[in-house]
């Protein structure tokens, strides 16, 4: 079991992936943009951040760059939906600054659990 926070400004996002990780009996809370996550780690100290890459007032890929520098340790699945060319293009990027995992939209339940669970179980 785990804290995971989930950063994402769409309602249905949030709630499908907060009952798919209820499954595996984690700790979820949420944040509906950039601002609000980077918040919600300094006062909910996730073990994981799930964090889309387009969201209003701070986007995705600025947040995790600020999270690489304020938390290094920290394990983040980055994920976008949109053209797959370019969404691609941008999770790529978003592994490159920083992000551990990827996951293209939609994904399956069982794709998003699978990838916490390795993400979480990593060095571990």
């Amino acid at each position: 079991m785990a804290k995971i926070l989930i950063a994402d400004d769409e309602p249905s996002v949030l709630e499908v992936v907060n009952r798919a990780l209820a499954l595996d009996e984690h700790v979820v809370v949420t944040a509906r943009d950039g601002e609000q996550a980077l918040m919600m780690v300094r006062t909910e100290h996730p073990d994981l951040v799930l964090i889309d890459l387009f969201m209003p007032r701070k986007e995705g890929l600025e947040t995790i760059m600020q999270l690489r520098k304020t938390n290094p340790e920290l394990k983040i699945i980055a994920m976008s939906g949109g053209n797959p060319t370019h969404g691609m293009s941008f999770l790529e990027m978003a592994k490159r600054l920083g992000a551990h995992r990827a996951l293209a939209k939609p994904f399956t339940i069982t794709d998003l659990r699978t990838t916490v669970a390795d993400l979480l179980t990593e060095d571990a």
